[in-house]
C-alpha cells in the first residue's frame, strides 16, 4: 500500500483532531504549576487508570511484542506479569507513602532522605532514561507506519511529535491524561480490530492455528531452570521485570505524577491496578498476534516478500506485523489501528514530557530560582516541555537512521541508564541505618559497573578489556541494583548514622504512623474511665 486509502486516512484524522480539541480545551486551565503538574489533584480514578495504561503500552508494544512472539514464544511477557505481582505486594504501602511524602516531584523523596544530590543524581537518571525511551518509541512508530504506507519516515516522526508537543505545552497533565483516556480506549479497538481479522482469515481456524503453535512451543515463557547467565531464561525476565516495576511504582515520575492526581489514597490506589490490571491482557494480546501471525504464514504457505528480509535472507521480524496490516486488513479497521499506533506513541511522549517538565522545574528550577513566581515556574515549564519533545524527535530519527531490533535494543538502553534507581529506593525506605556517605559509594560502585558492562558486553560490546560482562544486557540494570543497596548498606556503617533522620521516611516509621494514625481515628478516647 503505497498510500493510505481514503476511509483509513479519514479514521487517522478524526482522531488527531480529537487529540488537538482536548488538549485546547484544558489549555485555559493552566494558569499555575499545580494545575500544570497535577491537574488540580481532582482525576477520577477510571480516568487515571486508563491513562497509566496509555502511558505504559507504548508503540514499542504494538511492534516489538508482535515481532517477538513470531520469531520466537512469549518469553517477552514475563516481565509484564510482574506490573501485578510488585503492585500486589508494595501497592499499598507505596502509593499511599508518595501522596503524603512528596509534593509534585517523586524524588523530593530523596532529598529528604539523603539531600539535595541524592534528589539532582534520581532527577536525572529518571530524564535520561526517558529521553531514550521516547527516541524508541519514535523509532518504532517510523517501522509501522512506514511499513504500511512507505512515507517518509522522518516527516513520521516530525510530524507526529510536533502534535504530541503541542497538545502537552498547552494543556498541561490534564490534557495529557483526557487524551490518554481516548487513546487507551483507541489503543483497545485497535487490538480487537486486528485479533478478529487473524482469526477470520485463519486457515482452518483458530484452532488449527493454535494447535500449530503449541506442537512448536511458541507459547513457552522460557527455560524455567536457574540460570540467570541465559538471555531468554525465565527467571532473567522474572528478575528484571521485578526491579524494572519496583522502579516504577517507586521511583518514576510517570507513575508517582499519577498517584498524585488522584482524590483520595483509596482512588489512586484503585486507578493504578485498573492500569496494571488492562496492562497484563493488552501485553498478552500483542504476544497472541505475534503468534497467530506466523500460524497464518505457515497455514497458508503465502511466503514474505524479499523486502522483510536483510542482506543475509533473515526475516526482519518485527516488519512483518506492518506488512500484514497494509496486506490484510480492510479499509477503515486499517485505520484504526493506524490510529492506535499514533496513540501507542503519543500518549507515551505526552506523559514523558510533561513528567520531564515536572522534574525540570521542581528538581533544578525551584534550587537555582528559590524565589521565583509561580508564573515564571510555569513558563519555564512550558520551555522544558518544547525543549524536551524537540530532543525526543531528533534522537527518534537518528535511531530511524540506524534502525535495529526494537525491543532487545529498547530492553538493554533501559535496563543501563535507569541503573540504580530501585536500588535507591530500597535502601532509602527499608534502612534507618542508611546514610547519604554509603549511598554514594553504592552509585558510584553501581556506575562503575554499568559502564564496565555496557562496554564489554552484550550485543554491542564496543570494547574489549579481556575482562567482559558475559550475562544477558538487561540484567545489567538488576546487577546495578542490587549493588547500590548491598554496597551501599555496607559502606553506611563505615559513617555515623544519620542524626536528623525523619523515621516517617523509612518504611518501619511509615508504617506505625499509618497505625497510631488508625487507632486515633477508630479507638474512642477515654478519661476517668468515660468515652468522649
Amino acid at each position: 500500500m503505497t498510500s493510505l486509502r481514503t476511509l483509513d486516512l479519514l479514521v487517522i484524522v478524526i482522531y488527531f483532531a480529537a487529540v488537538a480539541f482536548i488538549g485546547l480545551w484544558f489549555a485555559r486551565r493552566q494558569t499555575t504549576t499545580e494545575a500544570y503538574f497535577v491537574a488540580r489533584r481532582s482525576v477520577p480514578h477510571w480516568a487515571m487508570g486508563l491513562s497509566v495504561f496509555a502511558t505504559i503500552i507504548s508503540s514499542i508494544t504494538f511492534i516489538a511484542y508482535p515481532g517477538a512472539g513470531f520469531k520466537g514464544n512469549w518469553n517477552q511477557l514475563v516481565p509484564g506479569f510482574m506490573a501485578v505481582g510488585v503492585l500486589l505486594v508494595a501497592g499499598t504501602v507505596l502509593i499511599s507513602f508518595f501522596r503524603h511524602a512528596v509534593g509534585m516531584s517523586a524524588y523530593e523523596y530523596f532529598e529528604k532522605r539523603f539531600g539535595y544530590s541524592a534528589r539532582a543524581y534520581s532527577a536525572l537518571a529518571f530524564a535520561a532514561g526517558h529521553f531514550s525511551k521516547m527516541g524508541f518509541v519514535l523509532f518504532t512508530i517510523t517501522m509501522a507506519i512506514c511499513g504500511m504506507t512507505h512515507w517518509d519516515p522522518y516527516r513520521v516522526i516530525i510530524g507526529a511529535g510536533i502534535v504530541t508537543i503541542l497538545y502537552t505545552l498547552v494543556g498541561g497533565l490534564e490534557a495529557v491524561i483526557w487524551t490518554e483516556v481516548l487513546q487507551g480506549i483507541v489503543k483497545i479497538a485497535g487490538v480487537i480490530v486486528v485479533l478478529g481479522v487473524l482469526i477470520s482469515i485463519m486457515p482452518g481456524g483458530a484452532g488449527a492455528a493454535f494447535h500449530l503453535a503449541n506442537e512448536h512451543d511458541k507459547f513457552s515463557l522460557g527455560g524455567f531452570n536457574f540460570d540467570l547467565t541465559t538471555d531468554g531464561n525465565f527467571w532473567v525476565m522474572v528478575f528484571y521485570g521485578g526491579f524494572w516495576y519496583l522502579q516504577k511504582y517507586a521511583a518514576d515520575q510517570t507513575l508517582v505524577q499519577r498517584y498524585l492526581v488522584a482524590k483520595t489514597d483509596r482512588d489512586a490506589l484503585k486507578g493504578v491496578a485498573l492500569g496494571a490490571a488492562l496492562c497484563v491482557p493488552a501485553w498478552a494480546a500483542f504476544m497472541l498476534i505475534g503468534t497467530l501471525l506466523w500460524a497464518f504464514y505457515q497455514l497458508s504457505g503465502e511466503t514474505l516478500p524479499p523486502a522483510l528480509h536483510d542482506a543475509n535472507g533473515k526475516i526482519l521480524y518485527d516488519q512483518v506485523f506492518p506488512y500484514f496490516l497494509s496486506t490484510k486488513i480492510p479499509a477503515g479497521l486499517a485505520g484504526i489501528f493506524m490510529a492506535a499506533m499514533f496513540s501507542a506513541a503519543m500518549s507515551t511522549m505526552s506523559s514523558d514530557l510533561n513528567c520531564l517538565s515536572a522534574v525540570g522545574v521542581e528538581d533544578y528550577y525551584r534550587r537555582l530560582r528559590p524565589d521565583s513566581t509561580d508564573r515564571q515556574r510555569l513558563f519555564v515549564a512550558k520551555i522544558i516541555v518544547a525543549v524536551s519533545g524537540a530532543i525526543a524527535v531528533g534522537a527518534g530519527a537518528f535511531i530511524a537512521h540506524k534502525g535495529d531490533s526494537a525491543l532487545n535494543l529498547y530492553y538493554a538502553a533501559t535496563a543501563i541508564v535507569s541503573a540504580g534507581l530501585a536500588g535507591m529506593f530500597l535502601l532509602a525506605f527499608f534502612s534507618r541505618r542508611a546514610n547519604r556517605q554509603g549511598l554514594w559509594i553504592g552509585i558510584v560502585t553501581a556506575l562503575i559497573f554499568t559502564t564496565w558492562a555496557t562496554l564489554t558486553g552484550g550485543k554491542y560490546k564496543m570494547v574489549d578489556l579481556g575482562l567482559s560482562y558475559g550475562w544477558p544486557d538487561v540484567m545489567i540494570g538488576v546487577i546495578a541494583h542490587i549493588i547500590v543497596v548491598v554496597v551501599g548498606w555496607s559502606a553506611s556503617w563505615l559513617f555515623p548514622a544519620d542524626a536528623n533522620l525523619n523515621d516517617e521516611m523509612t518504611f518501619w516509621g511509615w508504617m506505625e504512623k499509618r497505625k497510631s494514625t488508625y487507632v486515633e481515628k477508630n479507638v474512642p478516647s477515654v478519661v476517668a474511665g468515660q468515652k468522649i
